[in-house]
């Protein structure tokens, strides 16, 4: 299991890009240059930044993207529920099916806990604190 996938790595490298030019639009094409990933990779990523309200997005001569919410109001845990779903270390399948014991076993309940801290971790990482890094 990945904590952290490509979509979700990429989504936050333009995040960070776009924070780190303040209030100026970003366009795409500088974004894939200084990132090194290709157009339409990064465009679908902004498409759905766009679409979950993180990003704004301008078009035509000029146009790009610049942050719609404040680098302190976006956090790691929303990126990674929106390119991945929800984490979860643990789904309790057994040979396609969910496993029968879920109720009773020991394992899930440790692990369940480990995914709270876990997630309670990731909620507390903000683009403004990975930038200050």
């Amino acid at each position: 299991m990945k904590l952290i996938t490509r979509d979700t790595d990429y989504a936050l490298r333009a995040l960070s890009f776009i924070a780190r030019n303040g209030p100026d639009i970003v366009s795409i094409s500088e974004l894939t240059r200084k990132l090194r990933t290709p157009r339409p990779f990064l465009r679908k990523i902004l498409q759905i930044l766009n679409r979950e309200g993180l990003v704004r997005s301008y078009k035509g001569k000029g146009g790009g993207f610049m942050l719609a919410l404040t680098p302190d109001k976006i956090f790691l845990a929303d990126l990674i529920e929106i390119f991945q779903g929800s984490l979860k270390l643990n789904e309790c399948i057994f040979k396609k099916k969910i496993c029968p014991n879920t109720k009773g076993c020991r394992l899930k309940k440790r692990i369940d806990n480990i995914q709270k801290r876990v997630v309670s971790e990731l909620r507390e990482i903000t683009l403004a604190s990975l930038l200050e890094e």
